[in-house]
């Protein structure tokens, strides 16, 4: 469990010594991150999301497609949700057979830089939600580094994370594939999904979250900073 009292610090901290100066854009979006915190689950502004990209290397692949959608109060609202595409520098090789994108569907795609505008502003004032958050997160803020020249403080909640701390608790050791996102959803009796599409994926890990929240105490019991990672 993490303190609320302790993640604003951070953030604090952080804005200390890595100032944004006329970078309003991640300066606000940091900012509004940190009322947050000490939201429960229900109450909080959370934004499931997943990416699809040309590999799992954060530094040489590429993200191709961005699906998010809001948790609001329990429930997802579904009108606004969103799936965007984004342009790459070359092919997406053999990456499409997973994700199923081939090169023709990105031609008329968003470029990074307004798509990491896009993400700024769409997910500003909200927790990230995320199945194997880190890899997720790993891929914002390389692309974050690359348009604004930094990194920020992200915290996330990682429902691979939550899942796996359910599991051994229960169990005491991990089966190979037992906390992927379709086995997760699994025991919660949620349904089947098709997987490797963003906007989907992140529609699975919404309910999954929910799922897990409900099985942990309830919506209105548990508090963000219980949950949150955080990256830089």
């Amino acid at each position: 469990m993490v303190n609320h009292l302790w993640l604003k610090s951070r953030f604090w901290l952080d804005a200390l010594i890595n100032p944004r100066g006329d970078n309003r854009i991640l300066a606000d979006y940091q900012q509004a991150l940190t009322n947050q915190f000490n939201q429960t689950i229900c109450d909080a502004k959370l934004m499931a999301i997943d990416l699809e990209m040309t590999g799992l290397d954060s530094e040489k692949d590429q993200i191709i497609s961005i699906g998010i959608v809001p948790i609001i109060q329990g429930q997802l609202p579904l009108a606004k949700a969103q799936h965007l595409m984004i342009s790459i520098n070359g092919s997406v090789g053999i990456s499409a057979t997973v994700h199923g994108i081939v090169d023709h569907q990105l031609t008329d795609a968003l470029p990074i830089d307004l798509a990491m505008n896009w993400l700024l502003k769409e997910t500003q004032g909200h927790i990230l939600v995320a199945h194997h958050a880190p890899m997720d997160m790993a891929f914002i803020q390389k692309n974050l580094h690359r348009v604004f020249g930094q990194k920020i403080l992200l915290p996330f909640i990682d429902t691979l994370a939550i899942e796996k701390t359910r599991y051994l608790r229960q169990h005491g050791q991990l089966v190979e594939g037992c906390v992927r996102l379709g086995q997760s959803r699994a025991r919660y009796h949620l349904p089947v999904y098709g997987g490797h599409n963003a906007l989907i994926d992140a529609i699975a890990c919404a309910e999954l979250l929910l799922a897990q929240v409900s099985a942990l105490g309830g919506l209105k019991t548990i508090k963000c900073h219980e949950l949150i990672g955080l990256t830089k």
